[in-house]
């Protein structure tokens, strides 16, 4: 038994994981903005503990992980998964939003991952598992900061990997592709509210026709995807990226492809960039 803190769990892959969690036999800390919006099945069971959570509040983090820690004893795994959306061409983007969607997507991750972390280092023990996403390593259009946000969490998990191992602390970033979840309702998606005309047609407002259409019809299942997460994150070692669902390991050979198309015709150049006596 271990003992899961799980952030937006109240609905989508966030609820899916924490039910996934339980299922396995773990104590589940619900960390959640509204208790109220807690499923009833996660709120009668009585591994579940729910925490009034706000990411963004800066500090009300530590109150939350003090809470999970007087309960349970200790947090083994946390499972970083608050987080938003936000579709529009670049300049169409005003930097109130690009900072509204960085204070949660980062900035939050990397405020409750700090705060969880002392207690990881005192057990000696943890797991870290981000929610990024397909477009955490490939910017695709009319998704420009979003994929800017979680190429951060890819980023910051890389990094958490080798600099947490000598405390016995592990981390993963898992990169999602669609998955069939309230993601791309308005409660999760933001769109720009400054349209460009001039954008209509071009690759950029594409993804805004195509929301309408894929909503509640995505291909991934939240529930498998959910299962998936809990049982690598249980395993004896994470691997630095969990690659989830069938489009995401179709854009990710498309990423590979490209990456080698770049590489390829400049190697010899970028190579001879070095100093005439290096080594």
């Amino acid at each position: 038994m271990a003992t899961w803190f799980v952030t937006g769990a109240s609905r989508g892959i966030g609820a899916e994981i924490a039910r996934a969690a339980l299922a396995a036999g773990n104590d589940v800390v619900v960390a959640v903005r509204d208790p109220q919006r807690i499923p009833d099945d996660l709120r009668q069971n009585p591994a579940v503990f729910p925490v009034t959570l706000d990411v963004t509040d800066t500090a009300g983090i530590p109150r939350a992980i003090e809470a999970a820690v007087d309960r349970f004893g200790g947090i083994d795994v946390l499972v970083n998964n608050a987080g938003r959306g936000l579709l529009g061409a670049l300049e169409e983007i005003t930097d109130a939003e690009a900072r509204s969607l960085f204070d949660l997507n980062v900035f939050g991750l990397i405020n409750v991952t700090r705060a969880v972390l002392p207690v990881m280092r005192k057990q000696g023990s943890g797991r870290l598992v981000h929610i990024g996403s397909r477009s955490g390593f490939e910017g695709e259009p009319g998704v420009s900061l979003y994929s800017a946000s979680k190429f951060a969490v890819a980023g910051i998990s890389e990094a958490l990997s080798s600099e947490m191992a000598p405390f016995g602390i592990q981390s993963m970033v898992v990169e999602p592709g669609v998955f069939r979840t309230d993601f791309l309702d308005t409660s999760s998606l933001s769109v720009a509210a400054n349209r460009i005309p001039a954008y209509d047609g071009t690759p950029a407002h594409v993804t805004l026709d195509w929301i309408d259409e894929a909503n509640h019809a995505q291909l991934g299942d939240p529930v498998k995807g959910a299962a998936l997460i809990v049982e690598v994150a249980s395993g004896d070692t994470l691997p630095t990226h969990l690659y989830l669902g069938r489009d995401t390991l179709d854009r990710l050979q498309v990423k590979i492809d490209q990456i080698r198309a770049d590489v390829e015709p400049w190697r010899a150049k970028s190579a001879a960039t070095a100093h005439d006596d290096a080594a």
